[in-house]
């Protein structure tokens, strides 16, 4: 057994890229991005929207979003285009195909596309996600995007942390240890999600830039009813 081994327990939790690799023998990868990929993908999937995820690349992501007949998102806070804010894509329409680059959330589901069957998780669609994901039987990957340090390193976030373990609270099967933490850091901040949200490191980041409506809609627990799969390289409405 590896220090990293988890391979006892049907749900499991770990950080980043590297916790994606060494989860790598799960059958469902659950990516947590709450502020704000993932919460954007439960919006716009529940528009019935088409989300392609891609890495953090300008250039290339341009060239993506021509090659797959998609919409390439904005920087957040275009007027009137779609971004990596939530509040953007209340209004999507139906069908609409969008490239949603993004260093961490957007890169971890392209790259466990090639692992296994990958949700976009929230809080906003914890139970519409881990009822798919037991669809798909165990085990069960829950992996917190993170954010980044200024070196580039990652920097576990309280978001992820209690995104993750809001979506693990809905899943049953034996836990990790390293699920289990996040399971108790969601019930410990379950009753002031928001607020503690908008205290959150990243949450005083975007309240500070204008974005306090998307740490809103970002704790809105179950109200996306939509599970997002990833297929053929976009997520959809699971069926």
């Amino acid at each position: 057994m590896t220090p990293t081994d988890q391979s006892p327990y049907d749900v499991r939790f770990d950080w980043g890229m590297s916790g994606l690799s060494a989860l790598r023998d799960c059958r469902t990868f659950i990516i947590v991005d709450v502020l704000s990929f993932s919460t954007c993908v439960a919006i716009a999937v529940d528009r019935d929207a088409v989300i392609l995820p891609f890495h953090f690349d300008d250039h290339a992501a341009h060239a993506f979003a021509l090659r797959h007949d998609a919409i390439l998102a904005a920087h957040r806070g275009t007027p009137g285009a779609y971004s990596l804010s939530p509040q953007s894509l209340l209004t999507i329409p139906p069908r609409t195909r969008l490239v949603l680059p993004s260093p961490n959330g957007s890169t971890l589901s392209a790259i466990a596309a090639h692992m296994g069957s990958v949700l976009a998780g929230c809080l906003r669609n914890r139970t519409a996600v881990a009822n798919r994901a037991m669809a798909g039987g165990a085990p069960i990957a829950v992996i917190a995007a993170g954010e980044r340090w200024p070196d580039g390193s990652l920097r576990p976030c309280f978001e992820d942390f209690c995104g993750a373990g809001a979506i693990i609270a809905a899943l049953p099967g034996a836990r990790s240890p390293e699920a289990s933490s996040a399971l108790a850091a969601f019930c410990a901040a379950e009753t002031r999600l928001e607020a503690l949200l908008l205290d959150s490191t990243s949450g005083r980041e975007l309240v500070e830039r204008g974005f306090r409506s998307d740490v809103g809609l970002a704790a809105a627990v179950d109200a996306s009813s939509a599970a997002p799969v990833l297929q053929d390289g976009a997520f959809i409405r699971a069926q």
